[in-house]
């Protein structure tokens, strides 16, 4: 069964990006705990382009982040929502509750890219029982 891993990465080598702040995401396509670069998907500001073309959202406040937090879905977890999990330095929490209610796994490390895919895809392979 082959599925689909979003990394956060600026540079392609290290895991160096936080969710929030990835500009993009690699998508890497992974099956019997091999990978390779399927695609690369980017994400954008959200959170500066939602903010500024609304005024009665206003950052803070709630206790839910920028732009309304947990009321919205963040259209970051919409870009990765056919993968299986993603992995990156960090994630907040109402982005995890978006990622769980979806069914998609997070790791968050710091590492190269290759170790992070190398420990997922031998986990992934060894819970699958291929």
């Amino acid at each position: 069964m082959s599925y689909k891993i979003a990394v956060a990465t600026s540079d392609g080598i290290n895991v160096d990006e936080t969710f929030g702040a990835a500009m993009r995401f690699v998508i890497y396509e992974a099956e019997s705990g091999k990978y390779h670069i399927s695609e690369e998907r980017a994400a954008g500001s959200e959170s500066v382009s939602q903010c500024s073309s609304s005024s009665e959202k206003k950052c803070g406040g709630k206790g839910g982040g920028c732009c309304g937090g947990s009321e919205e879905e963040s259209e970051k977890v919409r870009l990765i929502s056919d993968c299986r999990c993603v992995v990156c330095t960090k994630i907040g929490f109402h982005v995890q509750k978006q990622l769980q209610s979806k069914a998609i796994s997070m790791f968050d490390v710091q590492c190269s890219v290759s170790e992070a895919l190398d420990k997922i895809t031998g986990y992934y392979k060894r819970i699958d029982r291929d």
